[in-house]
């Protein structure tokens, strides 16, 4: 794997690249759909490919081991078989997830043991078996596993979190040299920054993490309920510490406008369900400002979707029509919505990286994030 730097913004951090892997080009700043279950919810990967057109989608380890799990990922040949998806892949190390069953799960210095939100069934994931499942998995891009600390969090707990994170990464790193790649192809392991919102825990863990080496870097534990400001705080310091050679992953951010600021900060990469699961409660992204596509106001607008006509579906479908579906409650209203956020996020990520590239993004990230703030 290769990762190259071809333009700085000359007013911020703001970096294009490319990361090439054994699955192709991924050009970054790059917005990565979450494909959770081996699907990117609602969406076809014929339209995924052809509409969206994404370099790399997310899988989740936690739910891939639970169903369909490993034996049957393996059997398959791994996830991009299984699911026909012949691009890259990142999955996550379930970490976050194992955070998110706070009231299920028991976390120790081996590992943590949590019950399936499935069938209640007990399981203990380690960093050494959450390697090999992402092995098993097969994904270009994978997690050292980490516990994911929640906001507010008390500063001795995130600190004993942070150091234990640490040593887990020492032993994702070993499990990995005696654990070979299954498919023939390689995976890149990335480690993730922890630290809660305290800047000496943060600079403490990136410099752990940057001292790794690994091929690229995450930045976990934010975008899980502080203020936004202190988000863009701690990814500026610890941005300042990565390495500016190797592609940085803010993990879980965000919405449009938490985009383009931590870009401006010198993010390469981003995550979230936020574009597909406000797409089925009737929310769409636009360049102008967001639109509740259920309100009474869109009923007889028949303009498109969107006037930038950033997929099909803009053009094909007026707001009167999608106002409708939603309304009857019909899937395809769900299914449009879904393809119009995903393109339009990955418009704003490409149009971004087009605009570093010539050398105006920070004057055009000003104007994005002024009208993207509007609800129409």
């Amino acid at each position: 794997m290769q990762f190259n730097l071809l333009a700085s913004d000359s007013q911020s951090q703001a970096r294009a690249g490319a990361i090439q892997t054994d699955h192709g080009t991924i050009e970054t700043p790059i917005f990565m759909p979450v494909g959770t279950v081996a699907s990117v919810k609602g969406v076809h990967q014929r339209e995924l490919k052809n509409d969206i057109n994404p370099d790399i989608i997310l899988g989740n380890t936690y739910h891939l081991y639970l169903r369909p799990n490993t034996p049957i990922l393996e059997q398959a040949g791994g996830l991009h078989k299984f699911m026909n998806w012949d691009r890259n892949i990142l999955t996550d190390s379930g970490g976050y997830q194992v955070y998110s069953l706070s009231s299920n799960r028991k976390i120790k210095e081996e590992g943590v043991k949590f019950k399936s939100h499935i069938d209640g069934s007990m399981h203990v994931f380690t960093p050494e078996n959450v390697m090999d499942i992402q092995r098993s998995i097969g994904a270009d891009i994978i997690m050292a596993f980490d516990e994911c600390t929640p906001f507010p969090c008390d500063y001795h707990y995130a600190r004993r979190s942070m150091h234990m994170t640490h040593r887990w990464l020492d032993r994702c790193i070993k499990q990995l040299e005696i654990s070979p790649e299954k498919y023939g192809y390689s995976q890149a392991l990335f480690p993730i920054v922890q630290g809660s919102t305290y800047k000496d825990l943060r600079e403490q863990s990136a410099e752990y993490i940057a001292h790794a080496g690994a091929f690229g870097n995450a930045i976990g534990g934010l975008s899980v309920g502080e203020p936004a400001e202190e988000m863009y705080a701690m990814t500026e310091i610890v941005c300042g510490i990565l390495p500016k050679d190797k592609p940085r992953y803010l993990m879980g951010v965000g919405t449009p406008i938490n985009i383009l600021e931590n870009i401006a900060l010198g993010i390469d990469m981003f995550d979230c369900v936020m574009p597909t699961r406000n797409a089925r409660n009737g929310m769409l992204f636009t360049a102008q400002g967001t639109i509740n596509i259920k309100n009474k106001k869109w009923e007889n607008d028949f303009s498109p979707i969107d006037e930038m006509a950033i997929t099909f579906v803009d053009t094909e479908y007026s707001k009167a029509y999608l106002k409708h579906l939603f309304t009857v409650n019909e899937m395809l209203g769900k299914q449009i919505a879904t393809i119009h956020n995903l393109g339009f996020y990955m418009w704003l990520v490409r149009e971004a990286r087009k605009r570093i590239l010539a050398g105006d993004f920070s004057t055009w990230k000003q104007q994005m994030i002024s009208q993207m703030g509007n609800r129409l």
